[in-house]
């Protein structure tokens, strides 16, 4: 497994704010389109058959483009659409000035053939709360070459989400 460089993953990004500031030495940047407050629970199982996502709310951006959110956690949907080729994978890390304004990003998995507009869950864990901008960049999404394509391809409930 090889990770690639920020050039060699351009491409497999559409709907960018801006390639060249994206493009990262070891990955390319998503960046916030829209933010949802959870208003319910949700149900996870072995089978998927009884999963239930959770209700959520959508959160509005000031005029100015900026939103206040107290501490607490939240679903963000990018910007970007991402495609992952057969014979990749990705990872991904919130950026080092989300970390020190006191908030993170929890991530999944990007399998082989996934393609969407993929979302995380941002965890605002100042006390203060977090300011964000309207197309902020907030992680760093990395690729890894498999040695070779992999053997299937996602085919799951959130192939071509938010697209």
């Amino acid at each position: 497994m090889t990770i690639l460089t920020g050039s060699e993953a351009r491409g497999f990004l559409e709907s960018m704010i801006d390639a060249e500031t994206q493009t990262q030495m070891c990955g390319m940047e998503l960046t916030l389109q829209k933010i949802e407050r959870f208003t319910s629970a949700g149900a996870v199982a072995f089978d998927n058959i009884e999963r239930e996502l959770p209700q959520t709310e959508m959160m509005d951006f000031a005029p100015s483009g900026w939103i206040d959110l107290p501490a607490g956690a939240y679903l963000v949907t990018f910007n970007e659409i991402v495609n992952v080729p057969k014979d990749a994978a990705a990872l991904a890390r919130a950026r080092s000035t989300l970390l020190r304004c006191g908030a993170g990003l929890e991530t999944a998995l990007w399998d082989p053939g996934y393609r969407g507009r993929s979302q995380s869950l941002l965890v605002v864990y100042n006390p203060h709360g977090l300011r964000l901008k309207k197309n902020a960049r907030l992680m760093q999404l990395v690729f890894m070459r498999l040695e070779k394509e992999a053997e299937k391809v996602y085919s799951g409930k959130y192939q071509g989400e938010n697209i």
